[in-house]
């Protein structure tokens, strides 16, 4: 028993993982709230030698990364659009609907089945419908996408990525969720997350990140990072009854009560940049703790409430911060932006126009262009122009893959260089193809989704950002790596866009068959009737005449007539 009490405490102590919980509140200028949560588990441990202890990890998760020699997981659940313009630059960027991209390890032979059966293991751990994903909505990109954590895997064909833009986000998508995290809902950060009042804002987005990071910052030794966020933003007119105050029990129905046990740490970050002496807002309760972070190219200061000190839920034993807004502020424009939209008139043919604005003032910076279009919109590739200020830009890099009809979807990336203050116009025609009639949906005239389009750059940074990725700093901060102090990465999705396509009367079949029905009934009616009827001859009746001479002959004993 010893020996075996032995064996545990050192196999827990080899494989012990850590768990930090962060919840971001930052005001908008345009009076929403925007909320964002971080929960980061770091294991380090050999998912390919297989697992038996889990402990913090989430054991439906390894027990499908071992099994299908998972690098790298990204996968995204969106229910609305994040408005760049009058938000601002989210902390982790996903498209509307679905998102799903992954790095399979070198050792995988067949990445195709292996993509095939991680789709649809993943559609019953998150109740989605990820079994959708085939290869007529997959692509391998060349360029974008490159892996976000460590390691030397950078062969495109051990690369996947698939988006549903139609995919709707509901209960049964957030509950599996949060039974991954170590606490599930029932302490720390995941007690607000309400189901009535998350998908009741204008913007709700949960995603899972799972993906090898360093341990130390000499890099000698690698971690597994599982890192889930969600971030929602709630709308003023809606979640704040016209009222220009927010508390957490208004946003989330409830207030905090204690940290996950489970944590190491676990704290609230309130935004009070754009608030150094309190004109804005009025946050209460106050806390002596400020912190600095360097977020997306720009020094952000930020108020701390910790909550494994007692101290931060005060006498009443809990913590419902409260935030009144003193004054309105102008915000500044994003300094990349990304809008597409479809042109044209009626449904044979018609064009793609994708914008990017590099709103910087004089710096000039190159974008790579990710655009997946379905096979049924057939793109004319010799009309792609791409244009700024009135002049051609033409790519220095253009990566296309044709489409094949019912197998594999259109494919285009370009490397494009944005002149500063300025707009990039791409546009490209297609024509519609003519489906089958068991390829609609059942509301064919909705029409037909496609996936936004991706824009991945380095922008110019205010200040030096951080090269080292290990270093002590808030969650939300340190997400994507960085390479040079002098810019940062980002990434910014467009619009999904709806197409039409020609579209059948499919309220003919039923007339027809009205129509059918009727003829058949009537002439087989009739002939059916023709055939089974039984005819009898039946004398005519005789005349008064005859009728009385019958009577007469009767009484005599006559034969009648």
């Amino acid at each position: 028993i010893a020996i075996v009490w032995l064996d545990i405490i050192f196999v827990k102590n080899l494989i012990s993982p850590a768990f930090q919980e962060e919840l971001v509140i930052r005001p908008l200028h345009s009076g929403d709230i925007y909320a964002s949560f971080q929960f980061r588990t770091m294991w380090d441990t050999d998912f390919l030698r297989g697992i038996s202890h889990y402990r913090l990890f989430p054991k439906s998760l390894g027990q499908v990364i071992s099994k299908f020699s998972v690098r790298e997981l990204h996968i995204s659940f969106t229910q609305g659009y994040w408005r760049t313009m009058q938000w601002g630059q989210p902390f982790l960027p996903s498209p509307p609907g679905a998102e799903l991209w992954v790095w399979f390890q070198d050792t995988v032979t067949d990445v195709d089945d292996a993509w095939k059966e991680l789709t649809n293991v993943l559609s019953g751990i998150f109740c989605a419908s990820l079994n959708f994903i085939d290869s007529t909505n997959t692509v391998q990109p060349s360029a974008s996408f490159k892996p976000l954590g460590l390691g030397n895997v950078t062969d495109q064909r051990f690369l996947r990525y698939a988006v549903l833009p139609r995919e709707i986000v509901c209960t049964e998508n957030l509950t599996p969720w949060k039974k991954l995290l170590p606490c599930g809902s029932k302490a720390g950060l995941a007690v607000l997350m309400k189901s009535e009042k998350l998908f009741h804002s204008s913007f709700h987005s949960q995603a899972l990140h799972f993906r090898p990071v360093c341990q130390d910052w000499k890099c000698k030794s690698t971690v597994w990072e599982l890192r889930q966020t969600l971030n929602v933003v709630f709308d003023l007119h809606t979640s704040g009854q016209g009222k220009r105050e927010w508390s957490l029990f208004k946003m989330f129905s409830r207030t905090l009560t204690e940290a996950c046990p489970l944590a190491s740490s676990s704290k609230v970050y309130v935004d009070v940049t754009d608030n150094p002496q309190g004109e804005v807002f009025e946050l209460s309760p106050t806390t002596p703790l400020l912190s600095q972070a360097v977020v997306l190219g720009d020094r952000r200061t930020y108020s701390v409430y910790d909550l494994t000190n007692q101290a931060t839920f005060g006498q009443t034993r809990s913590l419902n911060m409260l935030l009144r807004w003193r004054a309105a502020e102008n915000m500044l424009r994003p300094l990349l932006h990304g809008e597409r939209y479809v042109a044209g008139y009626g449904l044979q043919t018609g064009e793609i126009h994708t914008l990017m604005y590099n709103n910087h003032p004089y710096r000039a910076f190159p974008v790579l262009l990710l655009d997946t279009v379905p096979w049924y919109l057939r793109l004319y590739i010799h009309t792609l122009t791409v244009s700024s200020k009135g002049r051609d830009n033409k790519p220095s890099y253009i990566h296309y893959q044709p489409s094949k009809d019912r197998l594999r979807p259109h494919l285009l990336e370009m490397l494009v260089q944005l002149p500063p203050n300025s707009v990039t116009e791409v546009t490209v025609q297609f024509e519609r193809a003519l489906l089958k009639w068991t390829e609609y949906t059942p509301d064919p005239n909705h029409g037909f989704y496609v996936g936004s389009s991706v824009i991945s750059a380095l922008v110019p940074s205010v200040v030096a950002m951080d090269t080292n990725s290990t270093r002590e700093c808030p969650l939300f901060s340190s997400f994507f790596p960085c390479k040079e102090e002098s810019s940062y990465f980002m990434r910014v999705y467009t619009e999904p866009l709806l197409v039409n396509l020609p579209t059948p009367d499919f309220s003919m079949p039923y007339n027809v068959i009205c129509l059918t029905c009727t003829v058949v009934a009537v002439g087989y009616g009739s002939l059916y009737n023709l055939l089974t009827r039984t005819f009898q001859v039946e004398e005519p009746s005789p005349g008064l005449a005859k009728r009385l001479a019958n009577i007469i002959r009767r009484l005599r004993g006559v034969p009648l007539l």
